[in-house]
Formats: structure tokens, sequence, C-alpha cells
């Protein structure tokens, strides 16, 4: 359960603003100061109070859990990605979250929900749910003050009735009650951002949307608008690195709009534009101008798209746009190798999944992988060989509750403290956790 009580994580990130850099000696600086973990946390007992191995001068604590919020009675709620009111009054107390249960498979006819947790006082609520809405996944507040949230589905089997033709997934935009950002004033399906399977969402300082598809041969997109914050009219674009490989000079290539309501997967590999394939493509976060992408099962080495360990890549939304690879095993990081009777594991990285952006400019990676780990990079960091990969990744946490996974890493507006879910716990109580280095 909550555990702040009256002394607030948004009281808290007011004072943050002003505290300078802790820990300076660490080997990782910043408002996150930290030495790495030795190792990920194979075969270690779990705390469900304390399910993450975490640095020295860290805690952790339960923010919302299934004890004050159960949504689906019986089974797991599968909470996924977090986002907070980051502008407009009490910007940062509020956090909304999707669930990602399937219905159907999933055992229940309520469908996906968006939730929302006080972060003032620990309550939580459902803001929006529907019966037709699967496996809800990304989410992200915009600078127009709305939620945009999407489904993650390859195949939909509950079609939305205003967009039946839809083969895919969708994007829904929440239009909160003014006065009231626990409450849905309207929900709208936004089907000229592309039917696809969606995870990551992102948007630019010119509100262009970034969108991805969750397919082993997925492809990045970019949806321009006609006006800043209508999301009614614009064209969607795929990216497309020019050479025909996956790095180097690329574009972005306008796709046929009936076709990319219906699956933008087939209009990006339509003739005269063949977008570029990767594998599986899920979170995305901006930095200043590039964009990074979770690539959970690329493999640098394999031009196939076959499946690899996956791969972190960075795209340059300038003028004039590029592709390059910014974290992959055996390039800046090791591979992993589970333990197996007998043998130990060595930790490395594999199946990156949810991104962060640190209040400094720094990438956080959680993966989607057994003892799920969190790792940190910094993008501008040294490369002494010139490989084009920053030559450090650090080891922040890792997860003690095997069958389950880290999602929906996310700084809030308290720079000393990181936002993860720990989705289809081993325990059955899924929960949203709070690893922050601040005294209590």
């Amino acid at each position: 359960m909550f555990e702040m009580t009256k002394k607030t994580l948004l009281s808290v990130s007011i004072a943050a603003a002003f505290a300078g850099t802790a820990c300076a000696e660490s080997t990782v600086n910043g408002p996150m100061a930290f030495d790495p973990i030795p190792g990920s946390a194979y075969n270690a007992v779990n705390d469900p109070a304390e399910p993450w191995v975490i640095p020295e001068g860290y805690r952790q604590f339960i923010v919302s859990d299934e004890s004050n919020l159960d949504i689906y009675s019986g089974i797991a709620d599968w909470g996924d990605m977090n986002t907070v009111n980051e502008t407009k009054k009490h910007a940062g107390r509020y956090m909304y979250r999707t669930h990602e249960v399937r219905p159907g498979s999933d055992a229940t006819a309520s469908g996906g929900a968006v939730s929302v947790v006080d972060l003032q006082d620990g309550t939580a609520k459902v803001v929006v749910q529907r019966a037709d809405w699967e496996a809800l996944d990304g989410i992200v507040w915009t600078p127009w003050h709305t939620v945009l949230f999407a489904e993650e589905t390859i195949n939909a089997a509950f079609p939305d009735p205003q967009v039946p033709q839809a083969q895919s997934g969708l994007v829904y935009e929440l239009k909160l009650v003014d006065g009231d950002p626990t409450a849905a004033e309207s929900v709208t399906v936004r089907p000229l951002l592309g039917t696809l399977s969606h995870e990551g969402l992102e948007i630019d300082a010119e509100g262009n949307v970034y969108v991805i598809d969750e397919d082993r041969s997925g492809s990045i997109y970019k949806f321009v608008p006609e006006q800043y914050g209508d999301l009614s009219s614009g064209q969607l674009y795929a990216l497309r690195v020019k050479n025909g490989g996956k790095t180097g000079e690329a574009e972005w290539v306008a796709l046929d709009m009936t076709q990319a309501q219906i699956s933008a997967r087939v209009a990006a590999q339509a003739e005269g534009v063949k977008a570029t394939k990767y594998c599986r493509p899920e979170d995305m976060e901006r930095i200043a101008e590039t964009l990074y992408v979770a690539l959970t099962c690329e493999d640098v080495n394999n031009a196939a798209n076959t499946g690899g360990p996956g791969a972190v890549l960075a795209v340059n939304l300038g003028d004039t746009p590029s592709v390059k690879y910014l974290v992959a095993p055996g390039k800046n990081v090791s591979f992993e190798t589970k333990p197996a009777t007998g043998v130990p594991g060595v930790t490395g990285f594999k199946g990156p999944d949810n991104l962060a952006n640190s209040p400094d400019g720094k990438l956080w990676i959680v993966e989607d992988n057994d003892w799920s780990d969190i790792w940190v990079v910094d993008p501008n960091g040294a490369d002494a060989n010139g490989d084009g990969y920053p030559d450090d990744v650090h080891l922040f946490a890792s997860l003690k509750d095997k069958p389950a996974e880290g999602t929906g890493i996310y700084f809030g507006k308290d720079p000393h403290t990181l936002y993860v879910n720990v989705q289809h716990s081993g325990t059955g109580n899924d929960k949203t956790m709070a690893i922050t280095n601040r005294a209590e």
C-alpha cells in the first residue's frame, strides 16, 4: 500500500527542483546517482513488499497494488505503462496507468482499463474501461493536456464499433474533466494514427506523434497533424532507411491513409514505401532531437530479423533523419546467460522493453525478461573506441519476482524517484512501485 501519507512525492518534487546533485562520487552521477548493483537477481528470494534489488542508499515502496484497486477480480491487473498529469493545476499529482488484459483470453468481459492513483493520498480508481479494449499498453500525457493510450494487439478480436475495419490496435485520446483530473469527460478514437500493435507513444515539440508496430517485422511511424493538438486530421508516415539496411540516412514516407486505418502495417510495406522493419519495436522515448526505440528481439548482427537479444535504436529527428543503434549486447553491454543446474548465470542485456528519460537526460531501460533488469545509459557518454556506442551501460536494479516483468518505467516531477510496475507477479498481486534515493 501507499506509504507516504501526507508527505507526498508531489511536495518533495518542489524541493527537488532546487536540490544539488547528490552522491557526486558515485559511478553514475545526477539526481539518481548510484553505484551499479553487482548482478541480476538470479534465484533470489522475492520479498513482495520489496521485489527489486536496488543500489545502496535507495529504498522502494508500493504506490498502488491490488489491495487498494482490484480491477479484475481473480486475475492479475496487468498494470503496464505510466504517465502523470505533466501540466496544468496539480501537475505531477495524478498517475495514469494502462491495464493490458485481453478480453476472452484473460477470462474477463470487462475489457482494458485506464486507472489513476492520487500520489498525495494513495487513492486509486478506474477512469475509463470498455469491453472492446484489448491489451491497453502505451500511454502519454500530451502538451495539450489530454492522455493518449493505445491497444497492443496484432489481430483485433473485438473491433471498435466506430472503426470496424481496423485489423489491429488503435490509439485513443482521453479528455479529463476540467478541474477533476480523475474523471473522464470524453474518449475519442484516433484511427489516423494507424491501426497497429501499439505500445510506445511519444510527442515532439511540434505536436507530431510517434507510434510503433510491436511486430517481429514492425516499423516506426510519425503522425503529423494539420493543426497542433488536433489529431482528427493529418498524415501518417513510416520511417525508411535509404540504403535498404537498418541504420544510416533515413526519410519519412507518406502512407495511404485509407489503408493506414485498416492496417498501417500493410500500408507501410506498399510499393513505393517499403518502410524499414525491426524486430518488435516496443517503447519509445524522445530526448531533445533523438527518438530512442526499444527493439525487444533485434539482433544487430542479423539483418534478417530472425530474433535476437534485443537492442535500443536512436533515430535523429532533425532535418536529415538518420538511424543508429545505441545499446546492443556484444557492443557496449554483455550478453546474458541464464543460470542452469550447477552453473551460475551471467548478467547481461536481453529483451529491452520500456524506456524512460531521466531529468538529466539519461536513458533508462527495463527488460521483458526473467529477472527483469533496469539499465541506464548516457546517450552522450564517452565512446573511447569510436564504434558509435557509448561505452558504459550500468545496471541499476533487478527484479527478484521471476515470473514478473518490470514495465512502465517513468519519471514524474521528482527527479529522485523512478516509477515502475511489476506485471504478472508471481505473488498474484500486480503493483506500481517507486524506487527513490530520498529519505522517508
